[in-house]
């Protein structure tokens, strides 16, 4: 008897230890949970049905520059767990772009995040210069459509001239220390990070700058800590020449699209020699219009569609009808991303912000050189004379600290932008790293099949490995052979 209680005893403690820890986070939990109830107030806004809780948080505008009076409004918008019993540690999300705002991507909820919701609170940020965060944009018009670039260059420089607040305010780390002063603010001790596109350059940046707040991050569409944003023509060039050989190997559109890559290069030619007038009618308005196509439109549109699958199983059938002609498909497509009465346009001073503080000076001549014929190369072309305008001062790259938080990678072998090899080269300067890889996606994994789930697995138990065999049961579309829309 006397050895049998003297085996027990250790796991009594061990026992009242568990107790202990998981009063100890119920306690904290709720802590933060009447912290963040107390900073915020409740708040409805688009995309989301349900009443939110908002919060408007006063933050330095440039830290540490001896200008104290000097402020922004920062908008935080928290979902709160659905159970009442919610762990201590929240998700912090944050946004492509740069540009791109928290609230532009609260769909999220729904989708990507609905399980993890279930035990945590979750956080979104309007990055300084986005969204409700004193969004940095210049108004844009319809007429915009017709202009050539050096007449949009002109109207953005002239906007910028108009602007009154320092750009050089509105960099990564200054994001990173926002986020800081969110988490003091709501009262949690500490944060898990889920970052898409930029935002996975920001979730690094806060990682590295804050360690000791950091329990996890989740990382979609990965760039890597030395990747120069706007230089990423060889990942383009690489995801169309995918779709070009995915087509080929389909018989179906091989055989409505035998010469695809031939007419996608004569199409290029054609533009590039000033020689495409497009006369149509506007798919929007109905109303006539004539617009020059530039190789700028042409292939920043094309860029725009390989993101994703579904859209980039389209682009054969776009490339062919304009070809021959029947620009209506094609302009149809690239005025999804030009709809003028969409509010969740991304901020793009604010790009130009970071971009040109942070990318520019590290565009090399060999990226230039690498890119010169790549998708991206009109906007190259572009950047210095705008990056002149903004003139916010270069921000020199540190040699990149490991991460100790575990960290889960998400990639798609499709993505034009944050393909593997960047999310391969981000995760050399991790302790934990894991990465998955998922055949048949773009950019942006964390709403498709099982995404959702591996993600609620892993912060949970962010120091195993998620069983993520799953992924590969993502089906990849079918291609848009005709006009009645992709094949079942």
């Amino acid at each position: 008897m006397t050895l049998r209680l003297f085996r027990t005893a250790p796991m009594l403690a061990a026992l009242f230890s568990a107790l202990l820890a998981a009063s100890a986070a119920a306690a904290a939990a709720a802590a933060a949970a009447a912290a963040a109830a107390a900073a915020t107030h409740p708040c409805h806004l688009p995309g989301v049905e349900e009443p939110l809780r908002c919060m408007t948080l006063s933050v330095p505008l440039e830290r540490g520059a001896g200008n104290a009076s000097a402020s922004l409004g920062l908008h935080v918008t928290v979902a709160p767990a659905f159970r009442e019993a919610a762990r201590p540690d929240p998700l912090f999300v944050l946004a492509g772009g740069p540009g791109q705002a928290g609230s532009d991507v609260l769909p999220l909820l729904n989708t990507s995040f609905r399980r993890i919701r279930a035990t945590r609170d979750i956080v979104f940020i309007d990055q300084r210069g986005t969204g409700l965060s004193g969004k940095l944009d210049c108004e844009t018009t319809p007429a915009q459509e017709t202009m050539t670039e050096q007449q949009l260059d002109a109207e953005l420089v002239a906007c910028v001239a108009r602007l009154k607040t320092p750009l050089r305010a509105y960099g990564t780390a200054a994001a990173a220390a926002d986020i800081e002063s969110v988490r003091v603010a709501l009262g949690y001790r500490r944060i898990n990070l889920w970052g898409g596109s930029y935002g996975t350059r920001l979730a690094q940046a806060y990682a590295r700058a804050y360690p000791a707040q950091v329990r996890s991050l989740m990382l979609d569409g990965v760039a890597a800590p030395d990747q120069v944003i706007p230089a990423g023509g060889r990942d383009g060039q690489a995801a169309l020449d995918a779709l070009f050989r995915q087509c080929a190997a389909e018989p179906q559109c091989q055989r409505a699209f035998p010469q695809i890559r031939a007419e996608f290069d004569t199409l290029s030619a054609r533009i590039a020699a000033g020689k495409v007038i497009v006369n149509i009618a506007d798919p929007r308005t109905g109303l006539p219009v004539t617009l020059p196509m530039t190789s700028g439109r042409f292939f920043g549109t094309v860029h725009s569609i390989l993101y994703s699958p579904v859209d980039s199983r389209r682009l054969p059938f776009l490339i062919h009808s304009a070809v021959q002609g029947r620009w209506e498909p094609f302009m149809a497509r690239r005025n999804v991303a030009a709809d003028f009465a969409a509010d969740g346009s991304a901020a793009m001073l604010l790009y130009l912000a970071v971009v040109c503080a942070e990318d520019l000076p590290r565009l090399t001549p060999a990226l230039r050189a690498d890119d010169a014929a790549a998708l991206v190369a009109p906007m190259l072309m572009r950047l210095p004379v705008l990056c002149q305008a903004v003139a916010v001062p270069p921000v020199p790259l540190l040699a990149p600290t490991e991460i100790g938080a575990p960290a889960l990678l998400l990639s798609g072998a499709l993505d034009p932008v944050t393909p593997p090899r960047r999310a391969a080269a981000a995760a050399r300067f991790m302790r934990q790293p894991q990465q998955l890889v998922v055949d048949s996606a773009g950019h942006g994994i964390s709403q498709l099949g099982c995404a959702p789930r591996l993600l609620r697995e892993f912060i949970d138990q962010p120091d195993k490995p998620v069983a993520a065999q799953c992924l590969k049961e993502i089906p990849i579309p079918g291609f848009q052979l005709g006009s009645a829309g992709p094949q079942p």
